[in-house]
């Protein structure tokens, strides 16, 4: 049974995890407020057309390509 907790103790130690990561405050709490700034932003950039277009592409590609 030591011999598993060694090995245990061997692999949390090589691990590249910051554990204070995980202890993390959170400053604004007003989820849907970021996700609308977020989607606002998304759209004036440019982003959303961007994104349908290369649907609309990627769609059209691989109509091309299948083979059906």
């Amino acid at each position: 049974m030591s011999h598993y907790n060694d090995l245990i103790s061997q692999l949390f130690w090589h691990l590249p995890i910051n554990l204070t990561a995980l202890a993390q405050t959170i400053t604004d709490p007003d989820l849907m407020g970021q996700l609308q700034k977020s989607w606002s932003h998304f759209i004036h950039t440019g982003q959303g057309w961007a994104l349908l277009i290369g649907l609309i592409i990627g769609y059209m590609i691989r109509n091309l390509t299948s083979y059906g």
